[in-house]
């Protein structure tokens, strides 16, 4: 049985639980006669069911369904807007961007069956990830994938917060993903996105405001265009 705590967090949780039940363990034997020291023992405790709850990694199905777009990440659509993207997307592109908070499960997933053309790294600030700054001066990694069997390209962005100080993502040009399959994550808090070209058609299924779960909530789905037939 695969133990629900994703594979890059395993070494913080064990160091987190080292520290953590020393610093329980010293409350304890000092608390004879010094009950409120329970009080502070229960500090560590609670930090560390925080992080258990931070690093769990749920098995998810994803849904069937080529053109499906699966949510990439737990958390709420914020945005869903037009920007610019001339490098990979070659011009004007929708951006969906999804907000995490410490609570929701940070494991990011492939959107769908892909395979990564480019991975882009981007040091930068560290606003807090709901700020609209966030979505173009924070650190970041992309992700550049190509779709149905490269007619179609996307891309996946990993974004810093305030708090969230380390992007996890593992992935080289040629991996090959499935449609739900863990590639990385960040750590203590973030924002995630998904960018297709403005002229892709696409029939979104979500709206500002919803709360998606990653590997299982379909955002939308690519229709079919002149250049993917």
């Amino acid at each position: 049985m695969r133990l629900p705590i994703a594979t890059y967090g395993r070494r913080d949780l064990l160091l987190s639980t080292v520290l953590c039940g020393a610093a329980v363990a010293a409350c304890a034997v000092f608390a004879d006669g010094r009950p409120w020291l329970w009080l502070v023992a229960a500090v560590p405790f609670v930090l560390w069911l925080l992080l258990v709850n931070f690093f769990r990694d749920p098995e998810r199905t994803p849904p069937q369904g080529e053109r499906l777009i699966v949510s990439p990440a737990d958390g709420t659509v914020t945005d869903l807007e037009e920007v610019d993207e001339p490098e990979f997307l070659g011009g004007r592109a929708i951006r969906l961007g999804i907000f995490l908070s410490p609570l929701n499960v940070h494991v990011n997933r492939a959107p769908m069956d892909c395979e990564v053309v480019q991975v882009e790294y981007r040091r930068g600030a560290m606003h807090k990830a709901y700020d609209p700054r966030a979505r173009t001066e924070n650190e970041a990694a992309s992700i550049r994938l190509a779709v149905l069997g490269g007619r179609v390209r996307m891309i996946v962005r990993q974004v810093t917060g305030a708090v969230a100080r380390r992007i996890v993502c593992p992935v080289t040009p040629g991996t090959r993903l499935q449609a739900g399959d863990r590639y990385g994550m960040i750590k203590l808090g973030s924002r995630t996105e998904v960018w297709l070209a403005a002229d892709q058609p696409v029939r979104w299924q979500v709206a500002i405001g919803d709360t998606v779960k990653g590997g299982l909530t379909v955002l939308g789905e690519l229709l079919p265009s002149d250049d993917d037939a």
